[in-house]
């Protein structure tokens, strides 16, 4: 077969593959693309199933070689003609394709297996303690009031983005919409923000709770739980609302291939075809706002809180108070020792494979969502009572 140079059927790719143009599954096979539809032109599929073709200039011809399996890592497709290289439409795509964990297909069933048993114990649990909260009404104080919505934001968390992944794994349905992208971005990147602060605001019912226990029920009343919670839906709301408006208006004319399960924000805006400085500084700085700021606000409550349980005459005493944050202390480290991970792995591991970051990056957000409910539901007492007079109740 005489194997044609890739430039020559109207196709370029930044990572320099080459192929035929029946080589390959081809994830943009049967996919509408207004930038695509070149009239008398043959179209390449990038496929990480077919292996790369590089170019010889001294023979003018193909060569085969495995050293680059997977074209996607690196690169953008790059649809153009020869004639209209200097005229390309740039349009935002009508969809993004969501490849999944790209070198891992067919595990797609396996990996789905753990994820969907995640999504299940968090969405059981946290609508366990919302129920136990809402039905036990000495369970009504401003403690639980934000258990209910760390609750709430995990819910939102992990249904954000497991019912798609899932359909990707089971059903290959890797198509989503560019305005359903958007709206995944901001949804999952907005409470985890809330996330973070509920986790502040649960710092601070503890510091009074234990530093100041006579006047606990006079500083966090109602209101100022409400005002609080309202504080800390603003804040991430408010902090998350660009990342879609920036989104929206770059000009998207590479590849609408996403190389992940759900649509992260960097890994959307690093399609578009433009300077994109202001999405990633932007992004950038909220994290160390968001993540400097609170972590600062939760080490100032537990160095306050550590120097009036070492007051405390007895050990006994000591203990018992110290017990009462214990909860708090455990969801703290499931929370932001996978996100450290996660920042550390992308910042220093270059040379990880791009499938173990997309793994590690869904890990950061389901684990927690998942644990928190375990957590609070063993080490508190009144939720671990109520739970089980439920399960004695359904025994008999």
């Amino acid at each position: 077969m005489v194997h044609t140079p890739v430039s020559a059927l109207g196709v370029g790719c930044s990572c320099r593959c080459w192929a035929e143009s029946s080589v390959g599954h081809g994830y943009l096979r049967g996919i509408p693309r207004k930038d695509a539809s070149i009239s008398g032109s043959r179209h390449m599929h990038c496929d990480h199933h077919a292996r790369a073709w590089a170019h010889t200039r001294s023979q003018g011809n193909l060569r085969y070689t495995p050293e680059t399996p997977f074209c996607l890592r690196v690169g953008h497709l790059l649809p153009y003609s020869m004639s209209d290289s200097n005229t390309t439409d740039f349009t935002n795509p009508s969809t993004f394709i969501l490849l999944g964990i790209p070198g891992l297909e067919t595990a797609h069933i396996w990996i789905s297996i753990p994820f969907c048993t995640m999504y299940a114990i968090a969405v059981l649990g946290n609508f366990t303690i919302l129920f136990i909260v809402k039905t036990k009404p000495i369970l009504h104080g401003p403690m639980y009031y934000f258990l209910c919505m760390l609750a709430i934001s995990d819910l939102v968390i992990s249904t954000s983005i497991v019912p798609k992944m899932l359909s990707i794994f089971w059903f290959n349905s890797r198509e989503i919409d560019f305005s359903a992208c958007l709206t995944q971005m901001y949804f999952i990147h907005c409470f985890l923000v809330m996330d973070s602060g509920i986790l502040v605001a649960m710092a601070l019912d503890r510091y009074v709770a234990i530093c100041d226990p006579l006047r606990y029920s006079t500083i966090l009343t109602k209101p100022m739980v409400a005002m609080i919670g309202l504080a800390v839906v603003l804040r991430g709301g408010m902090l998350i609302l660009p990342y879609p408006f920036l989104a929206r208006q770059w000009p998207y004319c590479r590849t609408a291939i996403i190389p992940h399960t759900y649509c992260e924000h960097m890994a959307v805006v690093k399609l578009a075809c433009a300077d994109i400085r202001i999405s990633s500084y932007y992004s950038l700085s909220v994290a160390f706002l968001v993540t400097g700021l609170d972590v600062f606000f939760i080490a100032v409550s537990y160095i306050q809180i550590l120097r009036a349980i070492f007051s405390l005459p007895t050990k006994d005493a000591r203990l018992k108070t110290f017990g009462t944050c214990g909860s708090h202390l455990c969801v703290i480290l499931v929370s932001y020792i996978p996100a450290l991970f996660s920042s550390l792995m992308h910042r220093f591991g270059h040379n990880v494979a791009l499938h173990f970051h997309i793994l590690m990056a869904n890990v950061y957000l389901l684990v927690p969502t998942m644990l928190h409910p375990i957590i609070y539901g063993v080490r508190t007492k009144q939720i671990r009572n109520r739970l089980l007079q439920l399960l004695t109740y359904k025994g008999m």
